[in-house]
């Protein structure tokens, strides 16, 4: 078994509720591993450390938990998953303008990003190997595996938003 930590955010079923009503049952449901912030309206963050043997096993146990609480719970987001330049610079201890450096002098083969643009964001699912292949980083493995798993997670929960059809169609283009 495998210790991972990861945030979960969901939207309430019914964003008047007071979240506080939900603290007890979550931790009867098995949310006991994680620490929960209520602090915005219609929304309930739980913050994970959560032993499986997989990254995925843990995320997918911790949503079915919070979905056995708060039924009708709608799953936001999984983290971490998106990240900017500061946000990779502070995972690797090293200046944001040293990780800027290397991304702009490693275009070609650094990985893509999610959006580009002032502030581009990445999948860190993608850019942590390529830092760990560089041989200069310790990134430990199961930061590499959650994150993994959250993108996984956050792609099929944005998939839920696709129109019905558009789906196969954009599948064929992609093939």
């Amino acid at each position: 078994m495998t210790e991972f930590d990861f945030l979960l955010k969901f939207d309430l079923p019914d964003p008047e509720t007071d979240p506080n009503k939900f603290v007890e049952a979550l931790y009867d449901s098995g949310c006991d591993d994680a620490t929960i912030g209520i602090g915005q309206h219609g929304r309930i963050a739980l913050n994970f450390t959560r032993a499986d043997t997989t990254a995925l096993d843990a995320v997918a146990s911790a949503i079915a938990d919070v979905r056995k609480a708060i039924p009708g719970a709608r799953l936001v987001e999984a983290t971490p998953d998106l990240v900017g330049l500061t946000d990779i610079a502070e995972i690797l201890g090293c200046s944001r303008q040293n990780i800027r450096k290397l991304v702009i002098g490693n275009k070609s083969i650094f990985p893509s990003p999610v959006h580009e643009g002032s502030s581009s964001i990445w999948h860190l699912a993608k850019v942590l190997p390529w830092f760990k292949a560089k041989g200069n980083y310790t990134i430990e493995e199961n930061l590499i595996e959650i994150s993994s798993a959250n993108m996984q997670v956050n792609i099929v929960r944005q998939m839920q938003d696709l129109e019905p059809g558009f789906h196969q169609n954009i599948k064929a283009l992609m093939a």
